[in-house]
Order: structure tokens, then sequence, then C-alpha cells
């Protein structure tokens, strides 16, 4: 279900893990956006499905994308240079009921410009919490990056927080929805955060992005 990978892969791309990702800057108009000059990978999903949280767990540091327990926290589009290599991006939330209407309304404009105008984007990981599944926002997301044409990847989160038969459910349905979406790869990749599993795989899946 996901895709395999060499030893050597692997450890490669744990290595490549370990060098310079530095924050870049929080875009809240395209305007802002930096130059295309490098391939870019980004990281959508719903608010508090626990995008930072991966992020930070990938690099193995804390704070190199701010989490909160707040849902919405995440408002802008945040770049990382990783390594003068590629850029990576924390998207904003989506689906959080409670952001201010016209707040959310901006936010959805500028995510829909950014993925249908944004030549350098190589992949979205579309993160999933693995205990509720795909949600109508998921979907409608999912739906967005189809037609923006923008290969997307499912990550599953937070799979520690279910027993395995239930996540295997999840898996299956994920995989039969997938069947529908044509940007969409077929491959899901199962993490956990706080526990570091599934880390290797996300790992390897973007240093394929690398040019």
């Amino acid at each position: 279900m996901a895709q395999e990978y060499t030893a050597e892969q692997l450890v490669a791309a744990q290595a490549q893990f370990g060098r310079r990702c530095d924050f870049v800057l929080s875009v809240a108009q395209l305007s802002q956006l930096p130059d295309a000059d490098r391939n870019e990978v980004a990281f959508a999903g719903r608010s508090n499905v626990g995008k930072s949280s991966l992020i930070n767990a990938l690099f193995n540091q804390k704070k190199l994308a701010k989490t909160s327990s707040t849902p919405g926290r995440t408002q802008q589009l945040n770049f990382f240079d990783f390594d003068g290599k590629l850029y990576l991006v924390d998207l904003p939330g989506y689906g959080y009921a409670k952001a201010p209407e016209k707040l959310a309304k901006q936010w959805q404009a500028v995510l829909k410009d950014y993925l249908r105008g944004r030549p350098n984007l190589r992949r979205v990981f579309l993160l999933i919490d693995a205990r509720h599944g795909l949600k109508k926002e998921d979907l409608e997301m999912m739906k967005l990056l189809d037609d923006s044409a923008v290969v997307y990847q499912i990550v599953l989160t937070k799979i520690d927080k279910i027993a395995a038969a239930e996540l295997s459910k999840t898996q299956a349905k994920v995989m039969d929805e997938l069947k529908n979406h044509a940007a969409a790869m077929n491959d899901i990749i199962a993490t956990s955060a706080e526990k570091k599993i599934g880390l290797e795989l996300c790992q390897a899946a973007v240093c394929e992005l690398f040019v």
C-alpha cells in the first residue's frame, strides 16, 4: 500500500533530513511568493490534523513548524528552505468551522490560486487523521487538487491512536476512494509523529523530489 524503498534509499533520506531546513517566510498573498527556482512540496490537511507535528518529527526538531492545540493556528503559507534544494510549504488548515468567515474565504482564495498557479509545486502531501478517515472537506480538497492537476499523496496521521483493525479499514476506504481521483497517487503512507512511525517513508518520498 505504501511505496517500497531500498534500505539504502531510506538511510540516505534520513541523513538528508538531518541537514538544514530554515523558515523563509509566511505568505498571505501571492505577490509574496518566493521565486519558483526549485522544486516545491506542500503539506495540506484539515485543521489540527497534525501537519506541523509531522514536519517537526521528520526533521527531528520541536520548533521548526509551530504547533498548537488550537485548530486554525496556521493561517498563511509557511515556506521552509530545505538544504537549498527544495521548498517545503506548510499550508493553512482547512475545515475549521470557528474561523471568521471573511478570513476563511481569504485563506481559501489564496490557497486555490497557489495550487493552480505554482509551476514548481511537484507534490502535495495530503494529511488525513486516521481516526476519522476522509471527511467532506478532504474530498473537496482532493477535487481541487485534481482540477489543478497537482499530484498528491495521502498521508494518514495519528495511527497510534487507533487499533490495527480500524487502521486497515480506513486504509481500504481511502484506497477505494483514490480510484476516483486523477491526480492522486495510488499510495498511502501511515504515520505517527508521536511514536515516529512511518517517518522514513515520508522522508524518502520527499527526497524523490530533489533536483
